[in-house]
Formats: C-alpha cells, structure tokens, sequence
C-alpha cells in the first residue's frame, strides 16, 4: 500500500505498518463477479474490484469501446471517485474545463452565457467545477486502469441467459464466431444500457416517462469555421419551425458535439442528414461540416428501475436509470452506482462482511438516482439550473443503515455520519490519500484515537490536530468515503464496536490484526 508522510515530533500524528485483513479462499474458482456492459459504469466497477483482489469478467456484445462522446461531462464529486481509482491524471490530460456559453441568433452573436455556476476550489471540495472529457477518452482511461490491474474485457461478447441459484450466477455468452459459453459467478452485475438484458433476463420493470416529444441528434464533427472558445448555443425558431442546438468543442480533439433536436426517423442518423441538420438550425453551411466522425439520435427520457437487486443480480449505470443528458448527471451516477457497490461486493467475496450488506447498494443507490432524474428533467424543462446539486458533492446518506451518528447538539451544517468525507492537509497528512484505497479509515480530528480500534477489513487509523471542517471527534470514513459513524471521543469506543461487529462475521477468521496508525 501507499506510504504516507507523517508530522514531526509532538504533532500528533501516529505511524506504522498496515496489515490486511482479506479473508483467503473466499472467492471460489471462476469469476466472482460478472460484469455485463463497458461502458463507463463496468469499467469504473471492474477497476474498482480489481484492486481490491476480486476477478471481475467483463463482457461487452459491441466489437470494441463505445465511439461516442455522449458522456462528456465529469462533476467534481466523480473526479474524487476517479482520483481513487488512480485515473485523475489521466481523465485530467484527456480534457479541459467547460467553455464559456455562446448565444446566436440568425448567424449573430447575442453575447456570452455561463453554462454553470462559477465555483473557486477548497481545501474541503479540490474539484469545484465540471471537466469536459469525451465518453469515448473517459472509457481509454478506465479499460488502461483495468488492464494495469490485470483485468480485461472480453469484446464481441454478448449475454444470452442467465439463472442463478443460492451460490451464484451461470450466464450463458454467445461470441462473435457464433461459438457459445456457460461462466459461473458468484454476482452479476449489468451495467450494459437503458436497453439491459440484465434487466430483461431478470424481469426487473423500469417506469419513467417522456421528457421531450421531440426527439435529439447527437453527433462529434470536424468544423473548421468556427472558434473553439465558447460552446455555441443556437435558440430555436420563435415560430416553433425551428427547434434548438448546441455545439460544445472537445477539448485535445479538434472536434463539437453537437445536439440538435431531430424530425427524422433513423436510428443511425447518415453523415449527410447530420450535415444538414446543422445546417438546418445554425448559420454554419453544411459544407463546412468537414467531418462526421458518429452520430445517433435518441427520444429523451426519465426513467428508474423498480429494483437494483434481484437476488444474485445487481443493476447499474443505465440499466438502473436513464436521464436526460441537459443536467449533465447520467455518467457520474453511474460511475457512483459502480463506487458504492465495488467494495461492498468486494467486502463479501472477500473480508467476510454479511450478504445483508449488498442489500444497503439499492437502499443507497435508489433514492440518489431518483434526485438526480428528477434534477435532471427540470433542468431539460428550464425549471432549475446547473449550480450546487449537480456538482454532487453535496449527496449523503444519512438515511442509510450503515451511517450511525452518536453525537447530540451538534450545531446546523455540522458534518455528520452519512456525509461526504471532506478533503484536507493537516499535519502533514493530505486526507484523500489517507482515505484512498480498498480500506476503511478511523480519523481522531483533534482527539485521542480509542486504545483498542474496532475490526474492520485492512482498516487504517489516524489522529490529526483541529480541523474546522470536521469539528471535534472520532469519523469512521468507508471504502468510498462517506462517514459511516462518528463520535465525540476515544470514550464511544464501545459504540464504535457496536457498529463494526456487523462486520465481524467469523468466517475462518483467527485474531484480527493490529490496523495501522498514521
């Protein structure tokens, strides 16, 4: 694991060796997971099981990675997430901040727009803004990442069956070459689409609605006759002839996305009906359209599935939920989907947690994606905007049945269990690198950490001086760095106890280890 550099003398900040707490011989022969779907949600969920010692195979119908820029926005709290996974500097190298808004109007220019609030960043939240990167370069980053930690991904393979028992899951694969295989797991997770055939085999509903009647191309051309400063907003006709268009610059690629509402019927729309589509509803000529690299046109809808769970059989990505892209919020939920259930599944095969703890990714999960659908329809409608919520720093769960909150009288905005664990330098200690990694971590922010620390899968433990941020007391930050539980002092140690015995299930466990202290 990651070394750490430690305060001086008298800081307050405690060292040693961490020791790990896997389980051995918990993941049986074969995959533990299969991973249904590459896109960013399996990528993002097969890195993160990867390294925490869990074999995901992943399965993918289509030839290679998705060509498309269509998820090309990544919020602040999905570059945490990345940054976790050990892809931040390349999701960084690979795009650039958004543009400033451009309106036009008959071929002139109305002025600049800001397309999302202006955020400085802190010392709690290091990313504040959005990043631009095309799904396409998001979903390089994160097969790379995988194959760092000697995963792959098994292309032109496509699910064709599924059935699952009390032990696991047997799907059935059919390969390009029309050749068939059986695989067993012990989960499957389909993270393949709005048009899941993990939610199809699985019987899992999904009710939503119709967000625009209208329905929309989306396209990333070569256009040389216009700057590449601003992201380019083209109104629709007042008359209604007319709908609307956008054509955002990518960044390091010389290309826009462009968005335009579409009265045509094909599903694939041709280069030259993309050509003149643009033409059709900005003043750039068709021929100036140099190239039309991939286009697709799509009916904008909200939808949710009734359940993330059957059984054996998860769901995640848009296979769970299916937004509006105007909020920016379906590819981050996904990846989030995937960083909540990553560990939990790993915590499982691997360090002996409960089954009953898998059930806590849809109690979580659910209610988020339905917030953020809701966010992401009004946002479409022009009944809200892009500020503070799609940033999705601010997502907790406090309502979850993992977060437990000992203290009374905490003052308003106080940091609570369920919260997002904030970043921060003290004492040397740079806290998203203590938090980094498959651990659970036991933070003392001005206080004394408890003699005896509770049992928990290669938990690390640390004291820090006063952190305003925080307050004073003891925070149990996940896997995923939410606050599990939190206390005033060594003296909840009991408490805290409490709270880890869920874990401690004995499954061929002898003593548990001393956990490190940094």
């Amino acid at each position: 694991m990651d070394a750490y550099g430690v305060a001086a003398a008298g800081s307050g900040a405690e060292t040693g060796t961490e020791q790990r707490r896997g389980r051995p011989g918990r993941e049986p022969a074969g995959s533990g997971v299969l991973v249904v779907g590459a896109g960013p949600t399996g990528l993002a969920l097969a890195c993160d099981l990867a390294r925490r010692g869990v074999r995901p195979l992943v399965v993918e119908r289509s030839a290679g990675l998705f060509p498309g820029s269509r998820g090309k926005g990544i919020q602040p709290r999905t570059l945490e997430v990345f940054e976790d996974l050990g892809v931040l500097g390349a999701v960084l190298d690979r795009g650039g901040p958004a543009p400033v808004g451009m309106a036009w109007k008959e071929g002139v220019r109305l002025g600049e727009h800001r397309m999302f609030e202006e955020v400085a960043a802190t010392e709690q939240e290091p990313y504040a803004e959005p990043w631009l990167v095309p799904q396409w370069a998001t979903q390089e980053v994160l097969l790379a990442r995988l194959h760092e930690l000697g995963g792959k991904v098994s292309f032109g393979t496509a699910l064709t069956g599924m059935a699952q028992d009390g032990e696991g899951v047997t799907a059935e694969l059919a390969v390009a070459d029309g050749a068939t295989r059986t695989v067993r797991a012990r989960y499957a997770v389909g993270a393949d689409g709005g048009r899941s055939t993990v939610r199809r085999l699985t019987g899992i509903g999904m009710t939503g609605e119709r967000v625009d009647p209208v329905p929309l191309v989306v396209a990333d051309v070569a256009i040389d006759s216009l700057d590449r400063d601003h992201w380019h907003l083209f109104a629709p006709a007042e008359d209604g002839s007319r709908g609307y268009a956008a054509l955002c610059p990518l960044p390091r690629t010389g290309l826009f996305q462009f968005v335009g509402q579409y009265h045509g019927t094909r599903a694939e729309p041709a280069e030259d009906e993309v050509r003149a589509l643009i033409a059709g509803l900005t003043h750039i000529r068709a021929e100036d359209v140099r190239e039309v690299r991939w286009a697709s046109d799509f009916t904008v809808n909200a939808a949710l599935a009734d359940r993330f769970r059957e059984g054996r059989v998860f769901l995640a990505g848009d296979a769970a939920h299916i937004h509006s892209p105007a909020g920016g919020q379906g590819l981050n939920t996904s990846v989030q989907d995937a960083y909540n259930l990553g560990w939990k599944l790993a915590a499982v095969l691997h360090d002996g947690a409960p089954e009953a703890l898998l059930d806590t990714y849809e109690q979580e999960r659910r209610p988020q994606a339905a917030e953020m659908l809701g966010l992401s329809t009004r946002i479409h409608r022009g009944q809200d905007r892009r500020g503070a919520a799609t940033r999705q720093l601010g997502i907790h769960l406090r309502e979850s049945p993992l977060s437990r909150e000992t203290r009374t009288g905490l003052p308003e905005g106080a940091l609570v269990a369920g919260d997002r664990a904030p970043d921060g330098r003290r004492d040397g200690i740079r806290l998203f690198d203590l938090f980094r990694g498959p651990h659970f971590t036991l933070l003392a922010v001005d206080t004394d950490l408890p003699e005896e620390v509770p049992s928990l899968p290669h938990l690390r433990a640390a004291r820090i001086s006063a952190y305003a941020a925080y307050g004073r007391g003891l925070f149990l930050i996940r896997p995923d760095g939410h606050i599990a539980w939190a206390g005033r002092s060594a003296a909840d140690a009991e408490e805290l106890a409490g709270w880890a015995a869920w874990f401690a299930t004995p499954v061929g466990r002898t003593a548990a280890p001393t956990p490190a202290r940094l």
